[in-house]
């Protein structure tokens, strides 16, 4: 399911060429999500990783995931005793 949600979010990229030839990538609703890298590829492994994290951090932190192409991705956080 995790890598069915990065695949899912990762279609959602917008990416654009920035006037010094470097190119830029974000995912919109992703706050913080968004990578540069000197082409295409290096900026979408790089985007990759950033969402990793991010998505580790979300359910570490137990904050709202955004729901994508109808996965969603729910933790439950159990005390321990």
């Amino acid at each position: 399911m995790i890598q069915a949600y990065l695949n899912a979010s990762l279609k959602r990229a917008h990416y654009k060429m920035l006037d010094h030839g470097e190119w830029f990538v974000e995912i919109p609703g992703f706050e913080g999500v968004w990578a540069s890298g000197d082409t295409v590829e290096e900026c979408r492994s790089e985007l990759l990783e950033v969402l990793e994290e991010w998505l580790i951090l979300k359910i570490h932190d137990g904050d709202e995931i955004p729901i994508v192409d109808g996965i969603e991705i729910k933790v439950k956080h159990e005390k321990v005793a």
